[in-house]
C-alpha cells in the first residue's frame, strides 16, 4: 500500500510517459558529488572528449528510455540521499526532462549537480534561443562545467577530471551573466 501511495503523489500518468534517453544510473554514489546522490547518467554527447570517462554514453541512440515517474519513484524510495546528480552523456541535449527532475528533487530537500562539457560562459550565450538551458541552469544547485581535456588530467581535484573544468554557481552565474565559481 505504502508503494501505490508514494507513486500516486509523486507519479502521474503524464511522468510515466515522459522519458529520459539513459546510460544508466548509481543509485548511491559518493564520487558525483557532495554527499550520497542518486546519479543519472544521459545518453547522448557532442563533445566525445579524448580520454572520456564514459565514452559508452557518446552515441544519441544508444542506452535504453526511462520514465521520469520511474526515476522519481527511484529517488524518492532512499531516505539517505543528499542529493541528485546530472552527468553523461551531455545533460543540456535533454533539459526538459531533467528540469522536471530537479524540481522533484528539490521539492523533497535534495540539491541537484549538474555535469556539462559546454563551459557556463557557451551555455549563457544560448539560453535565449534555448529557455530549458536556462530553467536547467536555474534548477541546478553546482555545475561543473567544461570539457574533460586528458592533457590537463587531475586524480586531486574534487569532483573534477582535469583542471580546467570548474565549480559554478549557476543562479549568480546567470544573475551576473558570466562564470561565477563556488566552493562545495
Amino acid at each position: 500500500m505504502q508503494d501505490v501511495e508514494l507513486s500516486s503523489i509523486y507519479v502521474n500518468a503524464d511522468e510515466k510517459q515522459i522519458k529520459l534517453r539513459l546510460s544508466g544510473t548509481i543509485k548511491e554514489s559518493i564520487v558525483d558529488g557532495p554527499g550520497i546522490r542518486f546519479v543519472v547518467f544521459v545518453q547522448g554527447c557532442p563533445h566525445r572528449c579524448e580520454g572520456c570517462h564514459n565514452p559508452e554514453t557518446h552515441d544519441p541512440l544508444g542506452g535504453y528510455e526511462e520514465s521520469l515517474g520511474n526515476l522519481k519513484f527511484a529517488i524518492k524510495q532512499n531516505p539517505i540521499l543528499k542529493g541528485v546528480t546530472f552527468s553523461g552523456g551531455e545533460p543540456f541535449l535533454q533539459p526538459k526532462p531533467l528540469v522536471e527532475l530537479a524540481k522533484f528533487a528539490h521539492f523533497i530537500g535534495l540539491d541537484v549537480v549538474t555535469y556539462t562539457g559546454y563551459t557556463v560562459e557557451e551555455i549563457l550565450t544560448m539560453i535565449q534561443s534555448k529557455p530549458y538551458w536556462k530553467a536547467l541552469l536555474e534548477e541546478t544547485d553546482t555545475l561543473i562545467d567544461g570539457p574533460f581535456i586528458l592533457k590537463e588530467k587531475s586524480l586531486i581535484l574534487k569532483f573534477c577530471g582535469s583542471k580546467n573544468q570548474r565549480i559554478i554557481d549557476p543562479r549568480n552565474s546567470i544573475k551576473q551573466n558570466k562564470a561565477v565559481e563556488k566552493e562545495f
